[in-house]
């Protein structure tokens, strides 16, 4: 089967993927052989190929955004997303906050990932999905929907308030609709044109470089810790910030009473449940949400992380396998 690889981490004018010929691999235990239909290009994959998240392993396949079909057992169609296993034992584990295991593994980081033909999976770990929805649509949501709706979640966003949402990429742009659909009002902070038509088009009230008026709850989707306090500062009176990425670069002196003062709260945003992926597909499967994709060829997967490099993503980027 061909696969990509991390070659050698580094920015991505250097080439850091390699693709590769690979023998198509065998499920252990537990585990499902899926051949891959779509997946989503993240910008966690971004991180692994560019190195600023270790790579954990050598010539791993980045992608966790997977839709595809179970080998076997009448081709049933599954999504393997970014968590990938937790020990089920641990008191994170026993309290339902699997997402904090100290044991927990990740699709496309500590095992091979969907940018391939093939990937294999643990079973308790895949999520069903409809035949009737192009698998183009679906993958987005495997990640950038489900982490939008915990970081949604996590900002603590009050009925009817008001969200900055900073950054609008694959994952903002469902997170949007989502607030926008429990009926808040949402500010998107983004310097790309195109993607500021698209927050507009969504339903955003306002898209451009600070927002209008003080925010109830504020969502960071860019990995740039220089807007966290910006973001800060934006919040109104008892505002939380929710910072939904795993690697931000470093943010900058904070000052108390700008910043934190007035009870503003900052909170981090760690991968997502089970439960968590289960709730949100089961919203967006029966409130299907606008998704949109740039597709890109398997082939063309060094060309999909550069444009989103680039800031040259309009929405979600996806490969398309099968």
């Amino acid at each position: 089967m061909r696969a990509w690889v991390v070659r050698e981490p580094g920015p991505m004018a250097s080439g850091p993927l390699e693709l590769v010929e690979r023998e198509v691999p065998e499920p252990g235990p537990g585990e499902v052989l899926v051949r891959v239909e779509a997946c989503g290009v993240c910008r966690t994959d971004l991180h692994l190929a560019e190195g600023d998240l270790p790579p954990r392993r050598p010539r791993t396949t980045p992608g966790h955004q997977v839709v595809g079909r179970v080998e076997g057992g009448g081709g049933r169609r599954v999504g393997v997303a970014w968590l990938r296993s937790t020990c089920g034992t641990c008191r994170y584990c026993l309290r339902g906050m699997e997402n904090l295991c100290p044991s927990s593994t990740y699709t496309g980081w500590d095992a091979d990932g969907g940018f391939a033909e093939y990937v294999v999976a643990p079973e308790d770990y895949v999520y069903d999905l409809p035949d009737d929805v192009p698998a183009e649509r679906l993958a987005p949501l495997l990640c950038a929907g489900i982490i939008g709706y915990r970081a949604l979640a996590r900002c603590d966003l009050p009925p009817g308030g008001r969200l900055g949402i900073y950054g609008f990429g694959a994952s903002a742009h469902l997170t949007a609709q989502a607030a926008i659909a429990r009926g808040a009002t949402v500010h998107a902070v983004t310097r790309s044109a195109a993607s500021r038509r698209l927050a507009l088009e969504l339903g955003a009230a306002s898209a451009g470089d600070r927002p209008p008026e003080p925010l109830d709850a504020a969502i960071l989707f860019a990995p740039v810790g220089e807007l966290v306090p910006p973001a800060l500062e934006a919040l109104d009176r008892g505002g939380t910030l929710a910072i939904a990425g795993i690697h931000l670069t470093d943010i900058p002196p904070l000052n108390y009473e700008r910043h934190l003062f007035q009870e503003r709260t900052v909170r981090s945003v760690t991968a997502n449940t089970r439960a968590d992926g289960r709730a949100y597909l089961e919203l967006a499967l029966a409130h299907p949400p606008r998704v949109s994709t740039v597709p890109y060829p398997l082939e063309a997967a060094g060309r999909a992380l550069a444009d989103l490099a680039n800031d040259q993503v309009n929405g979600a980027a996806v490969l398309v396998v099968g």
